[in-house]
């Protein structure tokens, strides 16, 4: 193992334990959601550098994306308070997001321009997706549209709750 390998593992692992420690810290609800999410996108970086790739992408998608922003979606509606989350306004701030945002765009140039390499078309066949897919879409299928119904019956619980009655 490489030292520049080694020092993105501890990194990573830092960043995802001082994350966690932000998150469970928090008081608001909101703050504590985001830091969370950066938590995930941390083992999502762990996963991937462990030769993982499938995992770390399914990590990002299905924790940071999809139940983070459900979560999200319930501590608004629910309205459980004000968050922690900082005026934009300040000059600061806006000098701070826009290096941020123009040093994220310059990855993204630097990225869409360097030459991808495509594995042979053999390789490309027998991916690690594949049986994946066809075990959770075959032998889980039950399983899988289970858990489908469950979290919708979830969200309409959470909006009937948060509903506010009208006394006629």
């Amino acid at each position: 193992m490489n030292a520049f390998f080694e020092f993105q593992f501890y990194l990573f692992s830092l960043l995802a334990i001082v994350s966690a420690l932000l998150f469970v810290t928090r008081k608001h609800p909101v703050p504590a959601a985001l830091w969370l999410v950066n938590t995930m996108f941390a083992l999502s970086g762990l996963y991937v550098m462990l030769d993982a790739p499938f995992v770390g992408v399914i990590q990002v998608l299905v924790y940071a994306g999809a139940i983070m922003v459900v979560f999200v979606f319930v501590v608004m509606l629910l309205n459980l308070g004000r968050s922690e989350i900082t005026d934009m306004r300040s000059l600061g701030a806006r000098v701070g997001a826009g290096v941020i945002g123009l040093s994220l765009a310059a990855n993204l140039l630097v990225v869409l321009r360097a030459p991808l390499p495509r594995p042979p078309l053999a390789e490309q066949q027998d991916n690690v997706v594949t049986p994946v897919a066809a075990s959770l879409f075959s032998d889980y299928l039950v399983a899988f549209e289970l858990t489908s119904i469950v979290l919708l019956v979830a969200i309409i619980g959470a909006v009937l709750l948060a509903k506010k009655r009208v006394r006629a």
